[in-house]
Parts: C-alpha cells; structure tokens; sequence
C-alpha cells in the first residue's frame, strides 16, 4: 500500500522509537507498572494475614492508623484518596472485625477519631515485621545506602504524585 507525501511514515516511524527522554519515562512507566501489579497481590496477601476477611484496600488504612495514631475519617479518606462514603465503609467494615475502634474528638464533638484496637496494632504489627523481613531478606545483596535512597525516591514520587 501507499503512503502519502505528507510525511505520514516519518510520524510512525517517530512514534516507533521515542526519544531518549520519553525513553526514561516509558521505563519508569514500565517499572512502576510491574512494581504496582505486584503491590497489588501482595496488599491482598497481607490483609488476608491481617483477618482472612479483610479487604485489601483497607490494609493502607490500618497502616496510616498505626504510623500516625488517631484520625478523624476525612483525613484517612483524603490520605487514601476515597470519598467520604467509601471510607465510612470500610472504616465499618474494620470495627466489625474488631481492629479499629472510635471515639468522639475532643477538639470538636461532632466529628470522631479513629484508632486501631489492641487486636489491630498486634495484628498489623505482626504482618508488617514479617513484611520487613521479606523486604530485608530480597534486599540482602543491596548496599543499604541504595535501599535508603530507593526509599527516599519513592517518598519523592509519592509526594511529587500528590500535587
């Protein structure tokens, strides 16, 4: 088949074999695309070591809880990204299985905090130490200087991707 003058193979030909700097991007995008997928089947691994009836979006929520202490449910919702809606049921979900519990705020009375139980800090405890051994166990070849400024620029990226 033919194609036009209008330069029309140049184009593909260009789209084909991106430059060096849109090379850069499409391996980060590459790699972050294998890095989500398996954070994906991981988080779902871990909420179930958590409670076999735990979803795996909640297992972010229980994290935040236990790094940060109490929450009102609107910081937890705008952290994770969810509506309001959304984190009411889960945050239901998680008093059901008895890991997260609430109490009325103090610094206002119309809103509540949310906190993990005695359960809850043990159990996500536990799963989070085994996870870091995982981490340490994977990563025992690297230099931990390089594990340091992996961390640093995932933290980088993540605050970059909340803009």
């Amino acid at each position: 088949m033919h194609e036009g003058g209008n330069g029309g193979g140049r184009r593909a030909e260009s789209q084909a074999s991106p430059s060096g700097a849109d090379q850069e991007y499409l391996s980060l995008e590459r790699e972050l695309t294998v890095l989500l997928r398996r954070a994906r089947a991981s988080q779902g691994e871990m909420a179930r070591e958590v409670h076999p009836d735990l979803e795996p979006a909640a297992y972010g929520l229980l994290v935040r809880l236990d790094e940060h202490g109490r929450q009102r449910a609107t910081e937890l919702a705008a952290y994770i990204g969810v509506g309001k809606a959304t984190m009411s049921r889960q945050l239901r979900a998680l008093e059901e299985l008895g890991l997260v519990a609430r109490e009325p705020d103090p610094a206002d009375g119309r809103a509540w905090l949310v906190h993990l139980t005695d359960e809850g800090r043990g159990r996500v405890g536990k799963v989070r130490e085994a996870r870091r051994a995982r981490y340490v166990s994977k990563l025992a070849h690297w230099d931990r200087r390089e594990v340091a400024e992996l961390a640093r620029l995932l933290g980088q990226l993540n605050r970059g991707m909340e803009r």
